[in-house]
């Protein structure tokens, strides 16, 4: 009888796992950033770390990474799901709501900086192709470390924040010419041709062919899967299970990314605009909140890995060069970014703030440079001081973006208008809280969203009928498939800084498991419910709900008005009384 074959990786999946398990109560316990965190160990298990002293130690062999392969393959998962995610992320409507932030402020960063940092490596010697990948390259920021301390903060909602927030929407963006770029260049490369001048002249036909292919490809794949992604989650999301939502995101970004190879672009690209199609659907929400921890555990590894490929033998072989580089890619990105905002409308202090949040290379640069490298477009000393740089600049942002927070905090104590307010809060598009949340969009919910839309106020609403949601949706009504019970997607929907929740749903425990996770999740928020019955009203008051109103009640008080008019009582005493009733009623279920 053959043994079977062992599992491939296995170790070093069940390592990761372990680490993952351990490491991430650890980091949110010591309030340490999580990418930093995944970093560090892979530098201190990976081929550069214990990992070099595996071959003479069996125990250290069982706890480190002596090679990556056993780790990339999951790690390129990784990246694929943080490209979906951003593309989840960068809806028209979000892109339309801050497009003077995203297409203003972001263009100028990404343009300044790029030839910032382009004229500086071709001043260092580097080749025209070169200088062009490691100015556009360098010119991003890291989306997955800024969101995460932004959101640690709570600050995504301040207007420095979603100023930060739009310029990382046009860097992710710009990730998509960046990746057509460097496969032109490559062919610009083989062709021989290293003058700027000769080298854009003789290729500049051939630059535009290579957009034109990727923007055919990519109009096409998006008008197909238009017509196949919104119909097949609505036909499938009607028995509403998770593992039918995780298993169609798998399912369209993977099959998005692998169409994009097919056509000779990047499978990042595709999941990109598997997550873009996904946003414009009704399904945006769920989606996010179903993938979001296995996105997680699968950039963990994909941030071990890259901390794998960090050997702190460099910085004894460098000491000066490299410190250094890290510092002048902060100053460059930082003094540009900072000056953006500031003539975007921000006080100084959040400017500088937000340039330093924003000051460290990106992931995407791991991804980029390492095709570079391989095209031959970057030599590889060179490639892999920049992945070095690149690596501990994101070690280092947690640091910059306190000394960041300081800085502006120190300047508004001086004077400065406060971020929050004034003029600086007038220029964003996209003000936080004062909504309502409807959760079941039923007649009732459909009522209330009418009256709400009379006086102007924003609402939107959760419903779990897939058929009903993708009515509504197409109507352009702010009605997402969901179930208000799941912390995740009340969180998604901001209710927290609503101005009430109104629960409106039929089943009076599905009623009840929504607020517990409401009280849960959103202590203070004010809790407006629909109950059928006085009973039931009782059981949620109890549970926290500050109003109910039994549908009972107005039936019967309703009627009661009518009998005492025909019985002769006069309009307004009538009125009066089922008023005053009705009062007394509610006010005795208030407690």
């Amino acid at each position: 009888m053959h043994a079977s074959p062992s599992f491939p990786y296995l170790r070093e999946i069940l390592l990761f796992l372990v680490l993952a398990g351990v490491l991430i109560p650890l980091l949110r316990r010591l309030r340490v950033n999580q990418v930093v965190g995944f970093l560090a160990a892979g530098t201190l298990l990976g081929p550069y770390g214990l990992g070099a002293l595996a071959g003479g130690s069996p125990w250290i062999a069982a706890i480190s990474f002596p090679e990556l392969q056993g780790v990339a393959a999951l790690a390129e998962l990784g990246v694929l799901f943080l490209m979906f995610m951003i593309g989840l992320e960068l809806s028209a409507e979000r892109l339309w709501a801050l497009r003077r932030w995203v297409f203003g402020a972001g263009t100028a960063q990404l343009a300044i900086s790029a030839l910032a940092i382009g004229g500086l490596a071709a001043w260092f010697g580097n080749p025209w192709p070169a200088a062009v990948v490691l100015g556009g390259v360098l010119a991003l920021s890291s989306t997955a470390v800024a969101l995460q301390l932004l959101g640690e903060r709570r600050a995504l909602g301040t207007p420095m924040g979603q100023a930060c927030f739009s310029v990382l929407m046009f860097q992710d963006l710009a990730v998509v010419p960046l990746l057509v770029l460097v496969g032109v260049l490559a062919d610009v490369h083989r062709a021989g041709s290293a003058d700027l001048v000769s080298g854009i002249g003789e290729t500049a036909g051939r630059i535009g062919w290579a957009f034109a292919k990727a923007t055919l490809a990519v109009v096409a794949i998006a008008l197909i899967g238009r017509r196949l992604i919104r119909p097949l989650f609505r036909t499938l999301a009607r028995d509403r299970q998770p593992d039918v939502f995780m298993a169609l995101t798998l399912l369209a970004t993977l099959s998005i990314a692998g169409l994009t190879a097919a056509a000779g672009l990047s499978m990042a690209l595709g999941a990109l605009l598997a997550g873009l199609l996904l946003s414009e659907t009704e399904f945006r929400h769920e989606v996010e909140v179903t993938i979001e921890p296995f996105r997680g555990l699968l950039m963990g590894l994909f941030f071990m890995s890259v901390g794998m490929g960090i050997d702190p033998r460099a910085l004894l072989a460098d000491p000066v060069l490299l410190p250094a580089a890290v510092l002048g890619l902060f100053a460059i990105k930082a003094a540009v970014l900072a000056a953006v905002l500031r003539v975007g409308g921000l006080p100084t202090g959040r400017a500088i703030e937000g340039g330093l949040l924003l000051g460290q290379g990106g992931e995407f640069a791991f991804i980029v440079v390492g095709v570079a490298m391989l095209e031959g477009l970057v030599p590889a000393p060179v490639g892999q001081f920049m992945l070095l740089v690149v690596g501990l600049s994101l070690v280092a942002t947690p640091f910059a973006a306190r000394l960041g927070r300081g800085l502006g905090d120190r300047l508004e104590r001086r004077g400065e208008r406060t971020a929050e307010g004034g003029a600086a809060g007038a220029v964003l598009a996209a003000p936080e809280g004062g909504h309502v949340v409807i959760a079941g969009y039923g007649r009732v919910g459909e009522s209330i969203s009418r009256l709400l839309d009379a006086q102007g106020v924003r609402w939107v609403a959760l419903e779990s009928d897939a058929a009903r949601v993708a009515a509504l949706h197409a109507r352009g009504a702010p009605v997402w498939f969901g179930n208000a019970t799941r912390a995740e997607l009340l969180a998604r929907v901001r209710a927290g800084d609503a101005a009430a929740v109104v629960l409106t749903m039929d089943q009076p425990a599905s009623a009840l498991h929504a607020l517990r996770a409401i009280r849960r999740s959103c202590p203070t928020v004010t809790v407006v419910a629909r109950t059928r019955d006085e009973a039931h009203a009782a059981v949620l008051r109890d549970e926290g709900a500050d109003v109910v109103i039994p549908e009972t009640l107005e039936a019967g008080l309703q009627i009661s008005a009518v009998v005492l008019q025909a019985a002769g009582v006069p309009e307004s005493v009538a009125t009066a009384l089922v008023d005053a009733e009705r009062e007394r009623r509610i006010g005795a279920l208030r407690g």
